[in-house]
């Protein structure tokens, strides 16, 4: 007999255990018959070495979990591969850190080859948790072969990549801007820049004209718009938010339809400070409603004005070094004093200068959006250094291609568009960074800086010998590659390339990926560009399926600081990791998963119902039967219970290829709570307490058999419980064949859903469900029992009625049930089955009471309803709310229309007694 409950605690590392031993992780043995359509095989987006499992990787693996067991249960040979990232600057930061803590020297004292060592002895230490964590979760990967993206395989995978694509053209060198991270003095990806709202100024500044020019400036307007007054100026007015970067402006841009300064464009300006004659330009970019309508640029500073001076001509003069600190190695014009200076204190420096001479015209308070790294902290800078790049443009034409033309699709399918709109804009990718932990870049550099690219420091000499006479000294370039190059080789440097393997042959491309929005084009659309140029123009997989954003229970962004975020870690010790993965599916159709740890409790009792059910049937001897075959079986609930099945394993199946798992945690929720627990083995309970032997016989044989077919069902959602339950049923009946992550997924015929017996039990669960809705909207006393009576019911109601009865009576909690010409005095009717059922309830309630307390709670909704309709009347409440409270409200606000509908009808229904 099954324990009262189930111990996840105890319970899950045992089977994680078994599961890991019996092989069944690794893809089945392939067959002759074997064909493409019998492989399925999915790559885990790596995690970062440096990190912990946290709720975002809970509903991505159990999304891909669901995905690998369904499909090996359905005979397919599955290939879930995991493995790890490297993630240069996170782990550089922790080995840093750590070796602070430990009173070592500093990176840079200690040199480059004892530092990545160092980072090594990490990595093999404590580099392993989140796997260990996965493992916790339930994930079905096959460890055996786990990669990591600094591995030596996937090493030489990169060194060729990075060669061909020299050769080719697609890599190069250049001088362009990247997001500079001045506390770890290297370029950083866009998805490492934090966008952070700060206290902020515009500082106005007149720049006064060069060779005496002067124009007339209007100060005055009529209404339609059109100037009335002017004043003659020698001096245009800018506006920055960041003014320690005037010391590199290289021109003053205007708007060419900008008729105030349409007589400027081609005239100088004399920069303050430096002295500089810099150019007016016409370029779209500046926009005449804004500030001044002039803006200065500083094409080595900013990204909008890097564009700008590629078009008017400008030269772009650096004037940060790589901590941020004022340089003039591009600009001797500046003055002594403010080099060597750190950006923030220059900043103060010019303002006050500005002020003192004069040209400071106002300062303007503000909110604006800085860039922050997300690991240092600090203000990135858009610097201007010399960088690897891809030539993205080229390699994105055949990665637009394919979804175009169907060969990869994204669900949902809306998410397409982001794809689309990165690759159509795209740029030049960076891909070096100036970290020692990472892919170093293949690139050596000969006496007199020419760049040699191979694979290995002896081809790369070999290429040398053909510029100088004899062997010289070549260095290796110190930086290393973006973590998403070795990243978007994935899906094929994993299964071995470039070596001709089984696993490439047999499992590329692969058939799912599982991922967020937030790296579509981080990451997946970079897998698109290098999956179709190194695989024969092959993408690296046929469907992206992109998961939700988990929030907390208001739609407010999970973190450390709000106080707000759910460990899943801490959930699984709690709860299970049963509980934590149906909840993840069954919320995983929505943008933005609204998650709370009462959510989570719930769908724990879910699973209490599940083993509750069990161990029922135990009681009931209901045993798993040899050679029992379900198309034979006689009873009325039988037939229906197994076309119920039959239906539920379609709902399941249909919705898990599809991808919404959501859809196939609610077809078994509904099933196994609504149909199995709360219909089936309540009807079958009176044939169990009966006499007729056949009947009892069958139905438990019945029950077995649904049981094993529904934990089948489950196994993919909730492994645990299942394969507890499952060896536990096992210990009766026959001996099982295998574990149940390796059963064979249920296949039923159609021929499994039976009409008659889905219209007779249909029939008694609607007229069950209506008599205890009627009960509950009217407030009858539980140990009420009013009689029940059918007006005029037709001869098959009548002999529905004669058949079940006893249930009638029982489950819904009458004292009798008969039948009547017209509807009995004092009684409610409803309609059920297309028959009019009349419940007396004169005499049970009272009558002044309940009408009482109908007409206060219709006052209470009344006022709540009135309430929130006007805040959401209110167009300031509704534009400067956060969407999510205004999105509350209007749930709110359903919920209680809703429920006041539900009121109004029993008070409707009161009318009719009297």
């Amino acid at each position: 007999m099954l324990e009262k409950t189930f111990e996840p605690q105890a319970a899950e590392p045992r089977l994680y255990q078994q599961w890991e031993e019996s092989g069944l992780f690794a893809p089945r043995v392939a067959t002759a018959a074997d064909g493409a359509a019998d492989a399925y095989s999915i790559v885990i987006p790596p995690p970062n070495v440096t990190g912990s499992l946290h709720i975002g990787h809970a509903l991505n693996n159990t999304l891909q979990d669901i995905l690998a067991r369904y499909h090996r249960m359905k005979g397919k040979a599955v290939l879930w591969l995991p493995g790890t990232d490297h993630a240069g600057i996170a782990t550089q930061m922790v080995v840093e850190r750590k070796l602070a803590a430990e009173g070592n020297v500093g990176r840079r004292d200690m040199g480059r080859d004892a530092f990545v060592e160092k980072v090594w002895e990490w990595k093999a230490e404590s580099g392993g948790t989140i796997v260990r964590q996965l493992r916790r979760l339930g994930a079905s990967c096959d460890w055996s072969r786990e990669r990591f993206t600094l591995d030596e395989g996937l090493n030489a995978a990169v060194r060729k990549v990075f060669v061909q694509l020299h050769k080719e053209g697609l890599i190069y060198r250049d001088k362009r801007l990247v997001n500079w991270d001045p506390h770890f003095q290297t370029a950083i990806s866009d998805l490492e820049v934090e966008q952070r709202e700060v206290d902020g100024a515009y500082w106005h500044f007149a720049y006064p004209l060069a060779d005496g020019v002067t124009y007339e400036h209007p100060v005055a307007f009529d209404e339609a718009g059109q100037p009335t007054e002017y004043e003659t100026r020698d001096y245009i007015v800018v506006a920055t938010t960041r003014p320690e970067t005037m010391l590199g402006d290289t021109g003053v841009a205007v708007h060419p339809d900008d008729e105030r300064y349409a007589g400027l464009v081609g005239k100088f300006v004399t920069l303050p400070i430096v002295g500089r004659r810099i150019p007016i330009v016409a370029d779209d970019y500046a926009d005449p409603t804004k500030g001044s309508g002039a803006v200065k640029i500083t094409p080595a500073h900013d990204f909008n004005d890097f564009g700008v001076g590629k078009r008017a001509g400008l030269p772009s003069l650096n004037i940060l070094d790589a901590f941020a600190r004022v340089t003039d190695v591009d600009t001797p014009d500046v003055p002594s004093e403010y080099v060597g200076l750190d950006r923030f204190a220059a900043r103060k420096a010019i303002v006050a200068r500005a002020e003192e001479e004069g040209w400071l015209k106002a300062i303007e308070k503000t909110r604006h959006v800085v860039p922050h790294g997300d690991r240092s902290g600090v203000v990135i800078e858009p610097w201007l250094t010399d960088q690897w790049y891809v030539d993205a443009k080229v390699l994105a034409q055949p990665a637009l291609k394919a979804v175009e033309q169907g060969d990869t699709v994204f669900e949902p399918a809306s998410y397409a568009k982001i794809y689309f709109e990165w690759l159509r804009n795209i740029e030049p990718w960076c891909i070096s960074r100036q970290l020692w932990w990472g892919h170093r870049i293949p690139a050596w550099y000969g006496p007199s800086g020419e760049i040699y690219v191979a694979e290995t420091e002896e081809d790369a000499r070999e290429l040398a010998m053909a510029d100088y006479d004899s062997e010289v000294a070549l260095t290796q370039d110190e930086d290393v590659l973006d973590t998403w190059f070795s990243s978007a080789l994935w899906p094929f440097s994993t299964m071995g390339w470039p070596e001709k393997t089984e696993d490439l042959e047999r499992f590329y491309p692969t058939s799912d990926l599982v991922t967020a929005a937030d790296i579509i084009f981080f990451w997946v659309a970079r897998m698109m560009m290098m999956g179709l140029h190194f695989m024969d123009g092959v993408a690296p997989f046929k469907r992206v399926i992109i998961n939700a954003l988990v929030r907390d229970e208001k739609g407010q962004k999970m973190s450390k600081s709000k106080g707000n975020v759910i460990d899943p870690l801490g959930i699984i010790d709690e709860l299970g990791a049963d509980p934590l993965r149906f909840t993840m599916a069954i919320l995983s159709g929505t943008r933005d998963i609204k998650l709370s740890k009462q959510r989570i409790e719930g769908y724990r009792n879910f699973g209490t119902k599940l083993w509750n059910a069990a161990r029922f049937s135990q009681m009931n001897e209901a045993k798993r039967v040899a050679d029992f075959d379900p198309a034979t079986v006689e009873q009325t609930i039988n037939r229906w219970i197994r076309g119920e099945l039959t239906k539920a394993e379609r709902a399941v199946s249909d919705a898990i290829e599809g991808g919404r798992f959501d859809d196939a945690a609610g077809a078994l929720y509904r099933f196994v709570w609504n149909v199995f627990c709360d219909w089936y083995l309540e009807l079958a309970k009176p044939v169990f307490q009966g006499t007729d032997q056949a009947a009892k016989a069958e139905t438990r044989a019945m029950t077995a058999w649904t049981l094993d077919q529904t934990l089948k069902l489950l196994h993919p959602v909730m492994p645990f419980i299942t394969e507890e339950l499952w060896a536990e049923l096992g210990k009766e009946g026959p001996p099982r064949e295998t574990l149940l992550i390796g059963a064979e997924w249920p296949v039923l015929p159609d021929a499994f859903i039976d009409a008659s017996a889905e219209a007779e039990i249909g029939w008694l669960v609607d007229l069950v469900g209506e008599i205890r809705g009627l009960r509950a909207e009217m407030n009858v006393p539980v140990a009420a029992k009013p009689a029940l009576a059918f007006v005029a019911p037709d001869a098959i109601t009548a002999e529905r009625i004669a058949r079940h009865r006893d249930l009638i009576l029982t489950l819904g909690r009458v004292s009798e049930v008969g039948s009547a010409e017209a509807a009995p005095a004092g009684a409610v009717t409803f309609v059920s089955g297309g028959s009019t059922v009349a419940l007396p309830l004169a005499g049970i309630i009272d009558l002044a009471a309940e009408r009482a307390r109908l007409e206060k709670e219709i006052a209470v909704f009344d006022s709540d309803i009135g309430h929130v309709n006007k805040k959401l009347g209110n167009p300031n409440f509704v534009s400067r709310a956060a969407p999510e409270v205004v999105e509350e409200q209007r749930a709110k606000l359903a919920e209680a229309e809703a429920d006041k509908v539900k009121l109004q009808t029993a008070l409707a229904r009161l009318g009719e007694i009297g």
